[in-house]
């Protein structure tokens, strides 16, 4: 997997993370049965996690948050027994006194299955030349899998529009039942607005970890719901995508971009209160766009596909659909996008190319109340691209197929 975005700051960033991780030596431990309670000691104990992030053929994103301030590593190995330790280290700094973890592993195999567990020390006191810890805090073992370097095939499963609906993550994952897939893209609206961490740990973080997230990645996109609330601007700190807020995925017989659409309203808004600006960045987002559309590895792409929130058709005449039609629509059109997956009308369906409109197909996921949520299901191979829609009681309700 690839990955690329265009502002070089949050490009550095994503670099930067990258190059904190740390490999230790050989350690030794026994592996033990993975239970579901959270274990805790003196005060501390895993609040949320292990979720996994952003995966290629050589790397994995581990994340995990801790009740209290904590030194925090991965043990990892080939088999049960571990045998592996890694830690972050930022200028110079191992990652401590900190309660939002992220652990990146580098240097794996493509395309094998590694054991890992999460492990955190509470920090008791933090002196200047004194640093006392408490009892070391154990996960359970769990299995993550990289991506094979030249793969032929890539499956994704689509959530939207879940709106603080926990229950809804464990509904629709079991819809897929034993199929295979490399991970889930969330495509905005989890949240009907953002009040503070314990909602982004009970409401996503949680039931994504209970229902897949231990062994399978997770991207995420913002919804217009998600930049809404007080802790709409920490959201961020709480995810890992590849680049940024809006990035781009080269894996196998695909080309993903991934638009985050902002909000829906004018940005004069009363109700913004001026403190927003998203026409400005959703233009910048098109000229990356157009940029990202114009590589070599898009071009090459058997199958160009873009994950957005809010559709540029079948939407209303809102602002935020307007302008994403405008800016975005003529590029998907010039450089011949072949499928547009988005959600935030709540109404699922399956919308062909249009002549006069749009030269791309539309698939919007439904939601967030029961009889309307939806699992789309994506599998993308050197000779097809099919697109699977299912209600949450199972039924089919669209089928989709780009030869």
């Amino acid at each position: 997997m690839s990955t690329s975005s265009l502002p070089a700051g949050d490009r550095r960033k994503f670099i930067g993370t990258l190059t904190r991780l740390t490999a230790l030596g050989a350690i030794g431990f026994s592996p033990f049965d993975s239970k579901a309670a959270p274990l805790r000691n003196q005060g501390n104990s895993f609040a949320a996690g292990p979720y996994l992030q952003v995966v290629s053929s050589t790397s994995m994103s581990i994340r995990w948050i801790t009740e209290v301030p904590s030194y925090s590593w991965v043990e990892y190995g080939e088999t049960a027994e571990l045998g592996k330790k890694a830690h972050a280290v930022t200028d110079g700094l191992v990652d401590a006194y900190n309660r939002v973890h992220e652990i990146i592993l580098e240097d794996l195999e493509p395309g094998k299955t590694y054991w890992y567990r999460i492990v955190s020390k509470a920090i008791l006191d933090f002196q200047p030349y004194k640093l006392v810890y408490g009892e070391q805090l154990n996960s359970d073992v769990y299995t993550l899998s990289t991506l094979p370097t030249h793969s032929r095939e890539l499956n994704w499963l689509v959530l939207n529009d879940i709106h603080d609906q926990p229950k809804s993550f464990g509904d629709l994952i079991r819809l897929n039942g034993k199929d295979p897939y490399d991970f889930v893209f969330l495509n905005g609206d989890m949240f009907d607005y953002q009040t503070d961490e314990k909602q982004i740990m009970e409401h996503l973080l949680i039931p994504c970890s209970s229902s897949f997230a231990t062994q399978k990645p997770f991207l995420f996109v913002r919804g217009n719901h998600e930049t809404r609330g007080k802790y709409a601007r920490q959201l961020k700190d709480y995810f890992t995508n590849p680049g940024g807020q809006f990035f781009s995925i080269n894996c196998g017989p695909v080309f993903v971009l991934a638009l985050d659409t902002g909000e829906d309203k004018p940005d004069k808004e009363e109700v913004y209160a001026g403190i927003v600006d998203f026409d400005q960045y959703r233009r910048r987002q098109a000229i990356w766009l157009e940029k990202q559309l114009q590589s070599r590895a898009a071009r090459k792409a058997r199958f160009r596909v873009v994950m957005m929130h809010i559709p540029t058709f079948y939407s209303g005449d809102w602002h935020g659909t307007l302008h994403c039609r405008e800016l975005f629509s003529p590029l998907f059109d010039k450089y011949k996008v072949d499928l547009v997956i988005a959600g935030h009308t709540h109404k699922y369906g399956i919308h062909p190319p249009v002549k006069g409109q749009h030269n791309y197909p539309i698939v919007i996921g439904g939601g967030p109340k029961e009889g309307k949520r939806t699992l789309i299901k994506v599998r993308a191979t050197e000779e097809a691209l099919n697109l699977q829609m299912l209600r949450d009681d199972g039924e089919q309700v669209g089928t989709y197929t780009i030869n």
